[in-house]
């Protein structure tokens, strides 16, 4: 199969050139053949003439000249001259045609027939069989060879050259066709139609380009309804701390509700929720545009994890959950800023304590894998299907539907984590069954790699 267009195009002249040369010799050599059998021809009737001209000149007369050989057939061969030569009144004085000396010649042969002169007088014709004159009045049998054929080869070269010209517009129009097709569903996007999708005809750069296309096209379309789903998402996250602390304000306004600590603490909550979902959305729209401050310094895996794991036993302890550290001695450093990666391990424990059911385990562990440490969190909650495990780390996405927004945090968590960590050039993902718990992973360039 060619999938490169440079060969397609290569084997596309290559084609061309060769129908231009194959037609130019066929032609060339079919009609070379035709006019040099008619230059034979014309040669030889040049000699007839030649030969009758010098009979006359040295008899006088046509007397006997059916006697004699002439145009190759002698009066003994018992062959029919494809000729005549009448004299000036019209009588046969050579055999042919079947037809015999002595016989005068029809009418309409005398139509056709070509004048032998000498001395500037018509002494007799030459009557060849219908059809069948060579052409002798015209010019000089070479010159007309050589015309004849230099015309025949300028029209087999036109013909190649159409010929040439309908293989480059059939071969102008395979290409431009993708092109047009793809200029049209460029300008559909650009008018922000993203459902345009442009077929995929071939293997090579054209059909890749088909193909990268399809993929933007499906790539915006996605980028523009994840863009609206964020929207909304943010929309009802910010709308209901704002109601619940406008309805609070309103009910003291009014005097409703008494101005006690517990309504106080109820708008105070609301206003740091609030808070915390405006700085998680400033923290990923940075960390996404990369300009996220970073001060990248060597640290030991073991104490991010230890330092992970105090900040949180009190909750464990709480929750009466086994909060276990698992981490191997001479662990190579890593090239992180702890305060940020600090604040990944928290999203991440947190998460598995909030899953994780009284009396589970969460585990705290790390490894040297090549040039690069993984550290993990593991949980034995109820796991994650493959649909949650595929979109984990989206804006706003909460795999159990039914909790309520305000139990499980901004839904920001683990896309600001993984910007974090893609930003210590690491890379963060999950494993998980349903049932089996989950294993989030982290893996970060070592000190040295």
């Amino acid at each position: 199969m060619l999938r490169s267009l440079v060969v397609k195009l290569s084997l596309a002249f290559l084609l061309v050139s060769l129908v231009g040369i194959a037609l130019v010799a066929f032609f060339a050599g079919r009609v070379s053949t035709n006019e040099f059998n008619n230059f034979a021809d014309a040669q030889s009737d040049s000699v007839l003439m030649n030969q009758l001209v010098n009979y006359y000149e040295i008899n006088g007369s046509w007397d006997n000249l059916d006697r004699i050989g002439i145009g190759g057939v002698g009066p003994s061969d018992g062959q029919v001259r494809p000729f005549v030569v009448v004299d000036g009144q019209s009588q046969i004085v050579l055999s042919g045609l079947n037809q015999e000396a002595g016989n005068r010649a029809p009418r309409g042969w005398l139509n056709r027939g070509i004048a032998i002169e000498v001395d500037g007088e018509q002494v007799g014709q030459i009557i060849f069989a219908e059809g069948a004159s060579r052409g002798m009045q015209q010019q000089p049998p070479r010159t007309d060879f050589s015309t004849r054929v230099n015309r025949a080869i300028f029209l087999a070269a036109l013909g190649a050259t159409a010929v040439s010209l309908v293989i480059g517009v059939l071969l102008a129009r395979s290409l431009t066709k993708p092109l047009h097709e793809m200029t049209q569903a460029t300008q559909a996007v650009a008018q922000g139609d993203l459902t345009q999708q442009v077929p995929v005809r071939s293997d090579d750069e054209l059909g890749k380009l088909a193909t990268s296309f399809n993929q933007m096209s499906a790539d915006l379309a996605k980028s523009r309804d994840l863009r609206r789903q964020m929207t909304a998402d943010i929309a009802h996250d910010l709308r209901t701390p704002l109601s619940l602390i406008l309805g609070h304000a309103e009910a003291l306004s009014d005097g409703v509700l008494p101005p006690t600590s517990e309504t106080f603490d109820v708008i105070h909550d609301e206003a740091r929720r609030l808070n915390r979902l405006v700085e998680d959305l400033r923290l990923l729209s940075l960390a996404e545009a990369g300009e996220l401050s970073l001060a990248v310094r060597p640290a030991q895996p073991q104490s991010l994890l230890e330092r992970a794991a105090v900040a949180h036993t009190p909750t464990a302890q709480q929750k009466h959950i086994e909060l276990a550290l698992d981490i191997p001695t001479n662990l190579p450093d890593v090239l992180v800023d702890p305060d940020r990666l600090a604040q990944v391990l928290d999203n991440l424990v947190g998460n598995a304590l909030r899953y994780t059911p009284e009396n589970g385990r969460i585990q705290l562990s790390a490894q040297e894998v090549g040039t690069a440490v993984q550290l993990r969190v593991q949980d034995s909650g109820p796991g994650m299907n493959a649909n949650d495990l595929a979109h984990v780390f989206d804006r706003f996405y909460r795999g159990d539907k039914s909790r309520q927004r305000h139990e499980g945090g901004s839904g920001l968590g683990l896309a600001i984590a993984k910007s974090i960590v893609e930003g210590h050039n690491g890379r963060i993902w999950a494993e998980s069954e349903p049932g089996q718990g989950a294993t989030f992973i982290i893996e970060l360039p070592g000190a040295n790699s």
